[in-house]
């Protein structure tokens, strides 16, 4: 029997009231305007609605339930057997369901999606429709090597490739790119790290043309990509380490810029080759999210 010895506060929709709450969980007041103004108000609904069909579909045998009666109103779990197996209050797991407000800690999501048995995939859709980060997630581009296959297709590749870790550390690269980006995957730093490079390395802002615009974007392309992940301690580290190394970067941080990662036009004044202008392709491989491989292809006006 579990016992619920905390307090926590819920306003319904229309009216205030106090609740129970429950280890892990926090709730946030709530009416019926805001519900109708608030823009996560959808993807708390799709939530509830996916937790619902997961829930409905497992089996109380499958689920490890022994005993219990075998005449169910509804299919799958009930929300109070689901509960239990996880830790967490009913009451608090329905207004989950109902979309409701209420906030959560990445322990009791991780429980969940145990106790719902989800894949991967299905896991991950858990973490970002809550904006957690999965406590369990691998860290695939740290300590993790890329597949044979993702650094198969990248030597493949005659123009000059890339391929990141979730830091724009670069754990992989073609020759064409060693010899583009000769001070950075060429030599230099072990970790290759792209941010790194752009404001450490003193030749970058000679060979990086337009360098202060392109800082400031790259800047704010990596702020929107590891915004899903804020508390991730390996960002906070790279970034607490720049700003105390790179005045610039400080002060470019602090502007808090926000954009989307996109290709585009890049100039360079190679050491060796002179002016470059090449096309940006930005890529995601499928399943393996924590890699971005990055191409630069000869423009069609220099191919012509």
């Amino acid at each position: 029997m579990i016992g619920w010895l905390m307090e926590a506060r819920l306003a319904p929709y229309t009216t205030g009231y106090k609740a129970g709450g429950y280890p892990g969980i926090s709730t946030a007041t709530m009416t019926s305007t805001a519900l109708a103004t608030d823009p996560s108000a959808e993807r708390r609904r799709l939530l509830g609605a996916f937790l619902r069909r997961h829930r409905e579909r497992l089996t109380p045998a499958e689920a490890g339930l022994q005993g219990g009666s075998t005449r169910r109103r509804t299919p799958g779990l009930r929300r109070e057997e689901l509960a239990q197996l996880c830790g967490i209050s009913p009451t608090w797991y329905s207004w989950l369901e109902q979309g409701r407000d209420v906030s959560v800690s990445p322990s009791a999501l991780a429980r969940l999606a145990v106790a719902l048995h989800l894949t991967a995939a299905e896991r991950a859709y858990l973490f970002e429709m809550t904006r957690k980060r999965d406590p369990d997630a691998s860290t695939a581009g740290s300590a993790d090597k890329p597949p044979p296959s993702l650094m198969a297709a990248l030597m493949a590749i005659t123009a000059p490739a890339y391929l990141l870790d979730r830091l724009w550390t670069a754990v992989g690269w073609n020759a064409a790119a060693e010899r583009l980006f000769g001070a950075w995957l060429g030599q230099g730093e072990a970790e290759r790290n792209l941010l790194r490079y752009v404001f450490l390395e003193p030749s970058a802002q000679r060979f990086i043309l337009d360098w202060d615009n392109r800082a400031r974007r790259l800047l704010a392309e990596f702020r929107a990509e590891t915004a899903r992940n804020p508390e991730d301690p390996a960002v906070r580290a790279l970034v607490a380490r720049l700003r105390q190394e790179s005045p610039l970067f400080a002060r470019m941080w602090d502007d808090h810029g926000v954009l989307e990662r996109e290709g585009g036009v890049r100039r360079f004044d190679h050491p060796l080759d002179g002016l470059l202008t090449l096309e940006q392709l930005t890529l995601r491989p499928g399943g393996r999210s924590a890699y971005t491989m990055v191409m630069l292809l000869v423009t069609t006006e220099d191919a012509a």
